[in-house]
């Protein structure tokens, strides 16, 4: 690793405070090698409403301090709920905000869907990811089902297979920035 640390932009799909996605990507945080530095965005609410009359020369401030975040970012980490067999409004609302930029392609990405099924949910977070050209792998995706049975109202997550299929993504993702560096 180089001596500045990777920088991780880890997005919660979720606008509940101390939402279960959230305290994912706290663990991750905490876990992952101490070479990479995660900043957790979780301010979707804050973000306007997409609007293409708005995404201009000069789309709102929320918007470019957003898409700055991601294009400074080394990686991202997105951990998100599944809301009625679908993405949260708020998570496909700032995707969107970045369909006409670059600042996904070909980044490195990791996406996490915990929810009670998640399954179209995850699909449809793929296939937004994919339109929007960022670079992952299968062994960089994750989909934890029934996620609030795993996590304790301390945040810990108390499911022993949740927590190695954690600890694999974790280790899949890291190996992403160590072989591009070889």
């Amino acid at each position: 690793m180089p001596n500045s640390k990777t920088k991780i932009f880890a997005i919660t799909g979720s606008t509940r405070k101390n939402s279960s996605n959230y305290k994912i990507l706290q663990y991750i945080s905490e876990q992952i090698n101490i070479s990479f530095e995660v900043q957790i965005f979780e301010d979707l609410a804050a973000i306007p409403h997409f609007n293409p009359d708005l995404d201009t020369e000069n789309p709102p401030e929320q918007v470019v301090h957003f898409r700055n975040k991601i294009l400074h970012a080394d990686g991202i980490i997105i951990c998100s709920p599944e809301y009625v067999f679908s993405l949260p409004g708020s998570l496909k609302n700032v995707l969107e905000w970045c369909v006409s930029t670059t600042v996904f392609s070909n980044k490195k990405v990791g996406l996490i869907t915990a929810s009670a099924s998640g399954e179209m949910g995850h699909e449809q977070l793929l296939l937004l990811m994919k339109t929007i050209e960022a670079k992952f792998e299968k062994s960089n995706q994750l989909l934890i089902q029934g996620i609030r049975g795993k996590i304790n109202n301390e945040g810990q997550i108390i499911n022993e297979e949740t927590v190695k299929a954690l600890q694999d993504f974790i280790n899949n993702f890291e190996n992403q920035f160590l072989d591009s560096q070889e």
